[in-house]
């Protein structure tokens, strides 16, 4: 092998967005490694200054098309907070399934198509589905299910429009919901099935001591409630999270990266950390599946990343067959009453890749002033970099094709979200003239 080495991925494959890989090493020490986000930045927070408070969750929803309830849930919970609104216990268990649908189809999209290839030696989803049709056909019908309970809450699978603040523009259908209940059923199943399946691949032998960042709470596996807290010990409430998180600019990246308080440090969201944090609040079904997939709990090896999603699966079924047999009246009203004020509000949900803060200040105009999002990808970029500084040197006995191959098969243990963290940059004019530098969001 060459002393000097540099692995780079141009375009990252099976994840969502835009970003590069780039790495360089001297001998076996990794002297400088960059995961890349070049993707244009998107300015969301900047453009939904001066907008109406009804219009921000269907605006932020098409930050990701995958995980979309996410940004309606945070921006919604944040702007009830905000204007004062309390919502009925119908709608918060409404939102608590909606949340299930939008797991089922991330997670079973990531498992058989994006991720499962690593481990089995495949290039792609197509590929995999070459040999193995009915494992893939199976994902499929999983994440369509997820897909079929977003459309019946949400009116629509992608970008939701029946998510507003306060609740919902109408009730779901009962009827609807109800005929999705075998449906539901087979899923649950399938997913136990996804389960025995992920369990049993060959993972690297990887330990880390991540700082493990979720919501938790105390009756409930975390979606729309709870306290942030931290393998460390940290526990604060989600109004003093800015406190304690803080985002940083990095010259590779459009993107802000995440880091902890008062060290700088990287820490990690996602399945993995709520495993880590809440296993406790699983639900019985998915709880005694945890226990006997023959994966110790809680695990410190990031690529078991896909076997917490394939637990969260079950968890996501078990809990939506429950909501949806126990649905005999439909909420009303759907939706609490909108009194518009000045305030401000933050809030965080569980996205399927993780923690998810939205701050708003709704201005005395009754306008939004101010809007922060601080997306899972964006809180994950600094610990998959650290991941690829500590895991590189494991690879270089290999090609240089190989070893690439190996920390994209890391990267893709995050499932970032590339293009929901771009959506903030600083830009600088320069026009020549002294004093023409101006910085703007």
């Amino acid at each position: 092998m060459p002393a000097n080495r540099t692995f780079e991925v141009k375009a990252l494959s099976r994840v969502e967005g835009e970003g590069a890989l780039y790495v360089k090493l001297a001998g076996d020490v990794v002297e400088h490694v960059e995961l890349n986000i070049y993707e244009p930045p998107r300015f969301y927070e900047g453009f939904l200054r001066g907008r109406e408070v009804r219009e921000v969750p269907d605006i932020v929803a098409r930050i990701c098309g995958i995980c979309p309830v996410a940004y309606q849930m945070s921006a919604s919970h944040a702007l009830e907070k905000a204007l004062g609104i309390e919502v009925s216990p119908e709608i918060r268990t409404l939102r608590r399934l909606v949340y299930c649908g939008e797991w089922i189809e991330s997670h079973a999209l990531h498992v058989y198509l994006l991720h499962a290839p690593d481990f089995l030696g495949y290039e792609s989803g197509i590929s995999l589905a070459a040999d193995h049709k009915d494992a893939v056909e199976r994902g499929l019908r999983m994440k369509k299910i997820g897909n079929e309970l977003l459309e019946i809450l949400g009116g629509r699978a992608i970008h939701p429009i029946n998510v507003t603040v306060g609740g919902f523009h109408r009730s779901p259908d009962r009827e609807r919901l109800k005929a999705l209940l075998p449906d539901l059923e087979w899923g649950l199943q399938a997913s136990i099935d996804t389960l025995a399946l992920v369990a049993a691949f060959d993972f690297p032998d990887w330990h880390d001591e991540y700082e493990f960042v979720s919501l938790q709470h105390p009756d409930e596996y975390p979606y729309n409630h709870g306290q942030v807290v931290s393998s460390s010990g940290l526990r604060i409430d989600v109004e003093d999270y800015e406190e304690h998180f803080a985002e940083r600019h990095m010259p590779q990246s459009t993107a802000l990266h995440s880091v902890m308080l008062p060290e700088e440090k990287s820490y990690l969201v996602g399945p993995l950390a709520r495993l880590h944090l809440c296993y406790e609040q699983l639900p019985p079904l998915a709880r005694r599946h945890a226990d006997n997939c023959g994966i110790a709990w809680p695990s410190h090896n990031n690529f078991h990343s896909i076997v917490a999603r394939a637990i969260e699966l079950i968890a996501a079924y078990e809990e939506a067959i429950e909501i949806v047999r126990a649905y005999n009246a439909e909420p009303s009203p759907s939706r609490a009453e909108l009194v518009l004020r000045p305030g401000v509000g933050c809030h965080a949900t569980e996205a399927p890749r993780g923690l998810l803060y939205h701050r708003y200040e709704v201005g005395e105009d009754h306008l939004i002033a101010e809007a922060k999002i601080v997306p899972p990808t964006s809180q994950n970029q600094g610990q998959i970099e650290a991941d690829l500084r500590q895991y590189v040197p494991r690879v270089t006995h290999l090609d240089d094709l190989a070893a690439t191959r190996r920390c994209e098969h890391l990267i893709r243990n995050y499932d970032p979200c590339i293009s929901c963290a771009t959506h903030f940059l600083t830009l600088t004019l320069d026009r020549g003239e002294k004093g023409a530098e101006a910085d703007r969001p």
